[in-house]
């Protein structure tokens, strides 16, 4: 099959979350199958200034949008043997932030990722490459549903396309006010207004919820969750209108990438045989951010971006009653400034087995991963998680909070004991964790048991090879339903 990745951020070009990671793996683990999977992105400052091999398309488009007309040009570069093309308009593209900077989205984003979705279409045509599935994932090139199911549902060139459309996060939908529809080319288009209506508002994740032929989502307990009102985020409605259309498919994980066998970034390789090498991790990340070098004090790794949705608010709450326990705690990320200003006060204390560092840093994620003994993830919801897949990778036994791809990934010992991989809480309470530590510490002092535990998560399949034939299966799927 012919396969178009139609995303706004690809790891190493542009990341903000996880979505990068899935855009970039995906088409990777399609190329494996045999399949001619390709990518399509913006082309951002950051990309343009990140040094790599980046070669002109010698294609353009022009796209108008509000009385103006954007000229976007191609060009192309590749991820292993993926091809990815990037879109060029510097005027749109050429900022410091993908969608924003940390006080808020740029007030023209609507404009932006319309350019983005109407020369996406464009584009294919220029190149001749008809794709036999256009996937989208999230609001961002969430307007190409749209415009093919409202504008160009008789043009020929995309007869036999089917749109695969991914939902990431629903809390984040691209809603923008109706004033925007003149600067997204929509003033003139009464069938998509009908399905972008969002309360007066617009809605572009709406709109392709509606639209697309088949829509997913990165966990089967994400897919429950978003048709309640509790998690439906004003979209429960829609979402039950398609309900039968609607698929949860857990990501994976680029085991190449994520290897502690193998990983540069890390003081020791190690790997499920030989843990040896894991203990060394333990030190020298002791070593490296001023705790106590300690091979019996259990270390709790935390990398997350500090936001409400992550469980960061919880933890600040349980800080004062970690720092009394026997173990120690090395928390790293960026995010909200107000949960930031927390954390920094919290470290002006001085509390010497807990770690705060804020900011991302890539080696130090991967060496908080080797050297951690557990790794906390309490959030208040999380579609999929893919750290909780990197702590297993690296032997570090995850505790969640049993939500979205948490709840599928990661079977709490206490309840399993010959299945469980990690430790997990239901109520999203500061007493629900710190219960669910409690007992991740108690199974700790056992060390063969332990070791069991590590070396059970450490086995597992986390790759997208699973994942990548059930996105085949649902190509298939919408091409049958388009074909005939």
């Amino acid at each position: 099959m012919k396969i178009l990745l139609v995303a706004s951020e690809v790891t190493p070009f542009a990341k903000t979350g996880g979505l990068a990671d899935v855009a970039a793996s995906l088409p990777k683990a399609l190329r494996r199958m045999g399949h001619d999977a390709r990518i399509i992105m913006p082309f951002y400052k950051g990309t343009a200034e990140g040094g790599f091999p980046v070669r002109k398309a010698r294609k353009s488009v022009e796209v108008p949008l509000g009385g103006v007309v954007h000229k976007g040009f191609l060009r192309q570069t590749s991820l292993g043997d993926v091809p990815v093309y990037l879109m060029e308009n510097r005027e749109l593209f050429g900022r410091d932030y993908p969608y924003g900077p940390p006080e808020g989205d740029y007030p023209d984003n609507a404009r932006r990722f319309a350019f983005f979705c109407r020369g996406v279409l464009q584009f294919l045509k220029r190149l001749d490459f008809r794709p036999d599935v256009i996937h989208c994932h999230d609001w961002q090139a969430a307007l190409i549903p749209t415009i093919l199911g409202a504008e160009l549902r008789d043009d020929p060139f995309f007869a036999r396309t089917t749109v695969v459309f991914t939902i990431h996060n629903l809390s984040h939908q691209g809603i923008f006010p109706p004033s925007s529809l003149e600067e997204m080319g929509l003033d003139g288009s009464p069938p998509a207004l009908v399905n972008l209506d969002f309360s007066g508002q617009i809605n572009l994740m709406k709109g392709a919820i509606l639209t697309a032929d088949v829509i997913t989502t990165v966990s089967e307990t994400y897919r429950r969750e978003i048709l309640t009102p509790g998690q439906g985020n004003g979209l429960e409605d829609a979402l039950e209108r398609r309900r039968d259309d609607l698929f949860g498919i857990m990501n994976g994980l680029d085991t190449d990438e994520w290897n502690p066998a193998a990983d540069r970034q890390i003081h020791r390789n190690y790997s499920p045989k030989t843990l040896a090498g894991k203990g060394a991790d333990k030190r020298e990340l002791q070593r490296e951010l001023g705790l106590k070098v300690s091979a019996t004090v259990p270390l709790i790794g935390m990398v997350r971006r500090i936001v409400e949705q992550k469980g960061i608010d919880l933890v600040v709450e349980l800080l004062p009653r970690l720092a009394e326990e026997n173990l120690q705690l090395a928390i790293l990320g960026t995010g909200d400034i107000r949960l930031m200003t927390l954390l920094h006060e919290f470290r002006l204390k001085g509390v010497p087995n807990v770690s705060i560092t804020l900011g991302f840093r890539e080696p130090l994620a991967a060496k908080i991963y080797a050297g951690s003994d557990m790794f906390l993830m309490p959030s208040r919801y999380e579609p999929c998680g893919l750290s909780q897949l990197i702590a297993l990778r690296y032997g570090a036994v995850p505790i969640v909070r049993r939500t979205g791809g948490l709840a599928d990934t990661i079977i709490d010992v206490s309840r399993n004991p010959r299945e469980g991989n990690g430790f997990s809480f239901d109520d999203f309470t500061p007493e629900a964790c710190q219960e669910a530590i409690g007992r991740a510490l108690a199974a700790y002092g056992d060390r063969e048991g332990w070791r069991r535990i590590m070396r059970r998560g450490m086995l597992s399949d986390v790759s997208w090879h699973h994942a990548a034939g059930k996105y085949e299966e649902l190509y298939r799927l919408g091409l049958e339903r388009k074909r005939g």
